[in-house]
C-alpha cells in the first residue's frame, strides 16, 4: 500500500508531529509513504519521508500576493503541477490530507487533479475552519457565522492569511465550494466533536464525517526528569506552564499578561512559542521561550510544571493540552472550544472564559498538590 500525506510541515508543530506518527504507523505495517509539505525545516529522523513542495520563493511570493489580493490557496500553480506529476509515479492508494493552507500548493488544481482519480482513497484531516470558509481559520471570537451560507466583507480580512487591501472572501468561499464538492470516496476526519457540528452546518455536510482525537507519541510525551528548575533560576517557585506556536490575543497572550498581575511571589509564569519582540516586553514573573522543535524539550517543561494553562479561545483540538496530561501534569482550558472536550475526557478542568476563574482554577490545582 502506498499512502501519501499532505501537510503545511513535516515532523515539527502539533499537524507535522501528526503527519509523521501517521506516517510511523503505516509503516510498521508495511506501507511505503511520503510526505509532501510547504515550508521550514524537516527534523532529521524524518527526511526519509518529506517532499517538498515548491520553495521557499515560491512560499514568499505566495504569502505576499495574498497580502494584497486575499487569494490564499490560489497561487503555486507550477509547484502544485510539478508535484502533481510526482503524485502520478508515485500512485497512491490514499492520499490523507491535512493542513492545504500556507502559502504552497494551489488548492483548485490538487482537487481538480483528485476528481480525476475516484479509485483514490482520500482522507482529510481538518485542524481548523480554513476549508469551509471564504478566508479566516477560525471565527468564535468574532461570533461570525457567514461561513455558513456564504463568505463576504470579511470582518478577520487581516488576520491570517491575512490581506491589507482586497477582501475577496465571497470569491474564495465560492471557489472553495466548488473545488471541494463531488468528490468520490472522501471522508473528512474532525479531532472534536465540536469541528465536527461546524462541518455539519458547512457547505462539507455531504462527506461522511469521522471523529478522531488527536493522538501523541506517549514514549516521549510521559513523565520526565529534567533540571528545568536550575536551567530557568526557577528554584522552588510554583510553574504555571503555557505552550503555542505563537502567541497572541487569541491564544491568550493577554490573558497571561492578566495573570501575571495577580499570581503571588512565589510563582512564577513560563510561555513557551514567544517571539524575542513578545520576551522584550515581558514582566519579571514570566519566563520567555521561543518555539522549540525538540519534543523532548517539551516533555521535559510539561512534566515540571504544576499546573498546564490553555488560554487559547479558539481551538479544534488543543494537542499541548494532551501533551501536558499525558506528562502527568495537570491542565486547566477554557469553556468554549474544544479543548473542553479533550479534559472531559482525559481529565482536567474547564472554566468559563474568566480570568479570575482561571487564578481560583490555578490555585486550588496548587493548593490540592501542596496536600497530596
Amino acid at each position: 500500500m502506498r499512502v501519501l500525506l499532505i501537510n503545511t510541515v513535516c515532523g515539527i508543530r502539533s499537524t507535522g508531529r501528526i503527519c509523521t506518527d501517521i506516517a510511523e504507523e503505516f509503516v510498521s505495517k508495511g506501507a511505503e509513504v511520503k510526505i509532501a509539505y510547504g515550508r521550514d525545516i524537516v527534523p532529521k529522523e524524518h527526511k526519509k519521508y518529506s517532499v517538498r513542495i515548491g520553495s521557499k520563493i515560491d512560499v514568499a511570493l505566495h504569502a505576499f500576493l495574498s497580502r494584497i489580493f486575499d487569494c490564499s490557496g490560489l497561487l503555486s500553480k507550477m509547484a502544485t503541477r510539478k508535484f502533481l506529476q510526482k503524485v502520478e509515479k508515485f500512485s497512491p492508494d490514499l492520499i490523507w490530507l491535512h493542513n492545504i493552507h500556507g502559502y504552497y500548493i494551489n488548492y483548485e488544481l490538487l482537487f481538480s487533479w483528485i476528481k480525476k482519480h475516484p479509485e483514490i482513497k482520500i482522507k482529510w484531516t481538518l485542524h481548523d475552519c480554513w476549508a469551509f470558509t471564504g478566508h479566516c481559520t477560525h471565527f468564535t471570537m468574532v461570533k461570525c457565522n457567514k461561513w455558513e451560507k456564504g463568505c463576504e466583507h470579511c470582518p478577520q480580512k487581516n488576520r491570517y492569511p491575512s490581506s491589507f487591501l482586497f477582501d475577496n472572501s465571497f470569491r474564495n468561499y465560492e471557489r472553495k465550494k466548488k473545488a471541494y464538492q463531488g468528490i468520490k470516496n472522501m471522508t473528512l476526519i474532525a479531532p472534536s466533536q465540536w469541528l465536527a457540528d461546524l462541518l455539519a452546518k458547512s457547505f462539507l455536510k455531504e462527506y461522511t464525517v469521522e471523529v478522531h482525537y488527536n493522538t501523541i507519541n506517549k514514549n516521549i510525551f510521559k513523565p520526565t526528569p529534567s533540571d528545568i528548575r536550575k536551567k530557568y533560576a526557577i528554584g522552588n517557585k510554583k510553574i504555571i506552564l503555557g505552550v503555542a506556536s505563537g502567541f497572541d490575543i487569541y491564544k491568550g497572550f493577554n490573558d497571561f499578561l492578566k495573570l501575571s498581575k495577580i499570581i503571588d511571589a512565589k510563582t512564577v509564569i513560563v510561555l513557551v512559542g514567544v517571539s524575542d519582540r513578545q520576551i522584550k516586553k515581558l514582566p519579571k514573573n514570566i519566563i520567555g521561550i521561543k518555539q522549540t522543535n525538540d519534543i523532548e524539550e517539551l516533555a521535559r517543561l510539561y512534566t515540571a510544571a504544576d499546573v498546564f494553562v490553555n488560554l487559547s479561545k479558539e481551538e479544534t483540538f488543543g494537542l499541548t493540552t494532551l501533551e501536558a496530561i499525558s506528562c502527568g501534569t495537570e491542565a486547566i482550558v477554557y469553556k468554549g472550544t474544544a479543548c473542553e472536550e479533550v479534559v472531559k475526557k482525559y481529565g482536567g478542568v474547564a472554566v468559563p472564559q474568566n480570568i479570575n476563574c482561571i487564578y481560583n482554577a490555578i490555585r486550588n490545582v496548587i493548593y490540592n498538590e501542596d496536600n497530596k
